[in-house]
């Protein structure tokens, strides 16, 4: 996926709020609008090098958009909650994504039950699948963790897809790291376990749990390979 640009660098001051940050960009502290609600806080550590897009509209409140960060590894990672999607939607038209290569998709944003979930896929004349993307940037170690703040939307997910495998639907939830340091994928127990337990019932129902991480340029972000998801 080609990430709209031009981008500017400069550096991570501080976060007044979940959706607003502050840039030193040029020497000028700027206003940033930050699309990742999460805690974010092992990613946004003042002094990290940042990337915003200038974003002008009548109706922001900021001009710009914080959309990469570096890591002390080197790491670029996005912050950018909606990338995944179009990640995906380019990966499945391109059958980028093996365990799904045999699917096509027949709609985004699809409503069942009572969620919307991110793609309805078919595949054949009678088989469908529902599937449902989550961004996820906390990595501890070498694993993924996700979510990194609670998440009651994400739990009321997988439990409708888990009902929907129980009906015979098939149901799969796909797991986009938008990093490549990452060598697995589990629940943050920790943070949410809520969601940790909704996703292990959703694993014993028969949803299929797909991981896969991300390059991440200034360009570009692409999927690169899977990595297993683990259930505790």
């Amino acid at each position: 996926m080609h990430i709209p640009g031009p981008l500017h660098v400069g550096k991570f001051v501080a976060r007044p709020n979940r959706f607003l940050t502050i840039v030193e960009l040029d020497g000028k502290q700027v206003e940033a609008h930050l699309p990742d609600p999460g805690r974010l806080k092992e990613l946004l550590v003042p002094g990290r090098q940042v990337w915003v897009r200038r974003v002008p509209a009548a109706n922001r409140r900021t001009s710009y958009t914080l959309t990469l960060v570096r890591t002390p590894g080197g790491e670029m990672v996005s912050l950018v909650t909606t990338f995944p999607n179009e990640i995906v939607a380019e990966a499945l038209t391109a059958q980028q994504i093996r365990e799904l290569s045999h699917w096509t998709t027949i709609r985004r944003e699809y409503t069942w039950g009572k969620s919307r979930f991110d793609f309805l896929l078919g595949k054949g004349d009678d088989e469908r699948m529902l599937l449902e993307v989550k961004s996820v940037t906390l990595v501890e170690g070498d694993r993924a963790l996700f979510p990194d703040a609670v998440t009651a939307r994400g739990a009321r997910h997988v439990r409708e897809l888990a009902a929907a495998a129980s009906e015979g639907m098939d149901a799969a939830v796909l797991f986009v790291v938008q990093r490549r340091d990452a060598a697995s994928i589990t629940a943050a127990r920790s943070i949410d376990p809520v969601f940790a337990d909704a996703l292990a019932e959703a694993h014993e129902a028969g949803v299929l749990l797909l991981g896969y991480r991300c390059k991440v340029t200034t360009k570009k972000a692409e999927l690169t390979r899977s990595i297993p998801v683990l259930i505790d």
